[in-house]
């Protein structure tokens, strides 16, 4: 259970012109109940009392009481006398298989095939191997040219940095699990958007940390608008949750999130890291998919620019990967931090790790002076793989809605009914794996999405987009389910 409380301003903000022709207390609980279901009420969270949520919204006490008492009878929340409403989710968990059969099409995996020069830049790795060999192999920290050459590509980017602020390590999942192990103790509040990566979530719930969440929302239902668009974050409700809760850490993706595709605005960025900094949190800056940018107005710095440009000295560790920008296959990972994090992090590492690959990191050193021309590849085939999914989902699906996409890898679509679980294990059995939205968050919630890759090719679109219109047949039928997360595979 999170420690979040919602307060009823903020919950009139989340309900937007809710009333409908219904009775009053049919459409507040209509709309409550789908703001549990969609994960922008995440679960666990204490609802406004009656009293607060009535004199807000001009409402009767008698009013809101029948709302929450029908969602207390159908299971969305939890009253306790002097403790108040808690939202849940009813139902037993729909568990998925974890695994498909050969010749399934696999969209769990959001990545790009290999770059273009990675097979030149391995052949030239390969060749320079031999004078690595005298050495023991055992690499904790990184390859110095590796590290410099990290270091040169953040400072190319308006954040100046030095190699021994770069800890090198076995792809971005390592690094968030390393930074969650070292700053993390049993029982910290962790402040966690919902939906994100589901693996982060993992790494700190393994470090005994307790998650706080933060709504993000799909880029065109937010308050706060990146030339009028909305980038997706409630900045007051962020500020107010490090008040509350005084976390110990926060893990952001603030470029291209993962899932929703949400970037940060530079006035959000400053305002989420001086509240961190008065409250002595450390921000993680997940910038895996920073650069994956393909028509994105405006200049958006790495995050800790932020910080100094707000004068706040908010501690921002970033963590960075190849495996976005180059090949999944290449397991090659980094932080940037400042050089007593780094120190403490370089400490902590061989207890699960004694090194980095040599030839590996070899490959990265050659590629990373490419960038500039490897992201205008990307660029494009990120462009053809979003048009193509956004085409198809209006053809085959013109009830669903697919937000602004301007980056990133992934497009978080709005299915219409809560039944994305449902929809996932139908599409199995048609050759499809492809991740549930509930998969991104933390209890269940974001029955109504589906997160689709933007990084396939159109003939596997085609063949998705059929199985999908299969498995609808089905899936629109069926009751809400709900699902148990650790049953569901691995996805990227």
């Amino acid at each position: 259970m999170s420690d979040a409380q919602l307060t009823a301003r903020s919950l009139e903000h989340l309900l937007g012109t809710w009333r409908t022709g219904a009775a009053g207390y049919q459409a507040l609980a209509d709309r409550i109940r789908l703001l549990v279901l969609d994960g922008r009420i995440p679960i666990g969270t204490r609802l406004p009392a009656e009293r607060d949520l009535a004199g807000k919204l001009e409402l009767s006490r008698t009013t809101v009481a029948a709302a929450y008492r029908q969602l207390r009878e159908a299971g969305f929340i939890d009253s306790v006398r002097g403790s108040g409403s808690v939202a849940r989710l009813p139902g037993p968990a729909l568990p998925l298989p974890a695994v498909g059969g050969e010749g399934m099409l696999d969209f769990t995996k959001a990545s790009l095939p290999a770059a273009s020069p990675l097979a030149a830049a391995a052949r030239a790795a390969a060749e320079e191997l031999p004078r690595f060999l005298p050495d023991p192999g055992y690499d904790p920290v990184g390859l110095p040219h590796l590290r410099a050459e990290i270091a040169e590509r953040y400072t190319a980017r308006g954040l100046p940095t030095t190699a021994d602020q770069i800890l090198v390590t076995v792809g971005a999942q390592q690094a968030i699990a390393l930074i969650a192990r070292t700053f993390l103790g049993r029982g910290d509040r962790v402040v966690i958007e919902v939906p994100t990566y589901p693996h982060a979530i993992e790494a700190i719930r393994l470090a005994g940390a307790r998650l706080v969440p933060i709504t993000v929302s799909t880029p065109e239902s937010g308050p706060h608008r990146i030339d009028d668009q909305p980038d997706g974050w409630d900045v007051e409700a962020i500020e107010q949750t490090f008040r509350r809760a005084n976390p110990a850490l926060a893990y952001l993706i603030p470029d291209f999130h993962n899932p929703t595709g949400a970037t940060m605005s530079p006035e959000t960025r400053e305002r989420v890291l001086a509240a961190a900094a008065g409250h002595g949190a450390i921000v993680v800056a997940d910038e895996t998919t920073a650069e994956l940018d393909i028509d994105r107005i405006g200049e958006f710095l790495p995050m800790p620019a932020y910080a100094d440009s707000a004068a706040t000295g908010a501690p921002v560790i970033m963590i960075g990967s190849a495996s976005k920008t180059l090949w999944g296959g290449l397991r090659i990972g980094w932080i940037r931090a400042e050089r007593s994090h780094i120190q403490r992090l370089i400490a902590a590492k061989p207890s699960t790790d004694l090194g980095t690959p040599v030839l590996e990191q070899l490959v990265v050193a050659r590629m990373i002076p490419q960038l500039p021309e490897i992201m205008e590849e990307r660029r494009e085939q990120l462009r053809q793989g979003r048009d193509t999914v956004r085409r198809l989902v209006a053809e085959t699906f013109p009830d669903w809605t697919m937000p602004v996409q301007h980056g990133g890898l992934t497009a978080w679509v709005g299915i219409g009914a809560p039944v994305s679980s449902a929809l996932a294990l139908a599409a199995r059995s048609h050759g499809l794996l492809i991740a549930a939205g509930p998969r991104f968050g933390i209890d269940g919630a974001f029955e109504r999405f589906l997160r689709i890759p933007i990084t396939y090719t159109a003939d596997e679109y085609a063949r998705a987009f059929t199985a999908l219109a299969r498995a609808w047949a089905v899936a629109a039928n069926e009751p809400v389910p709900y699902f148990d997360s650790g049953a569901l595979p691995s996805v990227v």
